[in-house]
């Protein structure tokens, strides 16, 4: 299937997403970059270019997922699937705290650890979105 996505695929994905990234839930109208659609299961590991395998993704994240699904924490033999949005609430694996997004399952460790949420950066940004009232 191909990798090209329609202007009306994006929209509906876009909305879907209320035009957050779907894993660090950045607000787009608060990045200075256009937010890209991206493969939740990448086409190298047999995704498809359907609605129901997009997320809406800030650059940042989308980069550091890659085509990766998931990977390991401490215990090296034990593998851990990434965050789905498509399957999974983001509340049920991540919480805020001070700009911080923390995990609470290892889902969630597992997606913070590849997707680097808490730079010093990003924590900055988050707090003042959120005294904007523009986060999460």
């Amino acid at each position: 299937m191909s990798r090209y996505i329609s202007a009306s695929l994006r929209t509906k994905v876009a909305v879907r997403a209320e035009f957050r990234c779907e894993y660090c839930r950045l607000p787009e109208i608060a990045a200075m970059v256009k937010f890209q659609v991206e493969h939740v299961i990448s086409m190298q590991h047999g995704g498809k270019t359907i609605f129901a395998n997009l997320a809406y993704a800030c650059p940042v994240c989308n980069s550091k997922k890659g085509p990766n699904v998931g990977t390991v924490l401490e215990d090296e033999t034990v593998f851990v699937r990434f965050f789905n949005p498509r399957k999974q609430m983001w509340s049920a694996h991540f919480e805020i705290q001070d700009g911080h997004i923390l995990p609470k399952t290892q889902i969630g460790e597992g997606t913070v650890k590849i997707l680097d949420f808490n730079t010093p950066e990003q924590i900055l940004e988050r707090v003042v979105l959120m005294q904007a009232g523009l986060y999460p």
